[in-house]
């Protein structure tokens, strides 16, 4: 599982054989330029789960629910992912959440609506959370567990895990029948997933430990864009193969 945010790179990605195109909240990050997931909105993100849609033919396509877009009911969540659905051409949807919203993710399963629900780390919390801290340490792995059964209970189709200790990921890979998908919880759930500008070097700067870096797509945009400019600069380009001629 990958992130995805548009029509050229999802074909990509779905030609390379990943399972899953993940359109996530990140791309307030990635896409817009924002300082957290929090500000992106419903808007913003359908056309971007239509473009992933557009370019992939085999991945199971999963849209992110934004911060503020599902919290306050289970009927705003089943109408919000119901246009995910509709105007994006999801799959499937994506909900942070914990057995406080197991009653909202029940709502959208009964729609028809695939839930993956996402416990651990959840971004959208982070202020509650005290920032970007390891889930499952102490007092909370029970809360972690708890929080995938109920979901579980309500008919999410899979959990994903951020930044949960190994331990408790493969605990509950253990002991629940459905797919995990991890990313910063260890080797132990079924699958993982990563923010694809991290994991292909589009970003430079410091990372999470959990990323991997697969590829340096920063220094091939970086000096094909210098080169670029050099052979416009200095009248290379265009050459009389680039030229038409009367």
């Amino acid at each position: 599982m990958l992130t995805c945010y548009d029509y050229l790179t999802a074909q990509i990605f779905d030609e390379a054989g990943i399972e899953v195109l993940l359109i996530g909240d990140s791309a307030g990050n990635n896409v817009l330029g924002h300082e957290s997931t929090l500000s992106i909105t419903v808007d913003q993100l359908i056309p971007l789960v239509a473009a992933v849609a557009a370019g992939s033919r085999r991945a199971l396509v999963l849209a992110d629910l934004p911060f503020g877009s599902y919290q306050a009911s289970p009927s705003q969540a089943v109408e919000t992912a119901t246009r995910f659905m509709k105007e994006g051409g999801a799959h499937a949807v994506k909900m942070e959440a914990s057995a406080y919203y197991a009653e909202h993710v029940r709502a959208v399963v009964k729609a028809g609506i695939p839930v993956m629900a996402h416990i651990g780390f959840t971004p959208q919390s982070e202020h509650a959370l005290g920032g970007f801290r390891v889930q499952g340490r102490g007092d909370s792995a029970a809360k972690i567990k708890d929080d995938a059964a109920a979901l579980v209970e309500a008919g999410a189709f899979s959990l994903l895990l951020e930044m949960t200790t190994s331990s408790v990921a493969a605990e509950i890979e253990a002991e629940f029948d459905v797919p995990t998908v991890g990313i910063g919880a260890g080797g132990a759930t079924t699958g993982q997933v990563l923010v694809w500008q991290d994991a292909f070097g589009l970003r430079k700067g410091k990372k999470p430990r959990f990323v991997k870096e697969y590829a340096d797509l920063h220094t091939v945009l970086f000096e094909g864009a210098r080169a670029y400019r050099s052979e416009v600069l200095s009248g290379v380009y265009p050459a009389a193969e680039h030229t038409f001629e009367s």
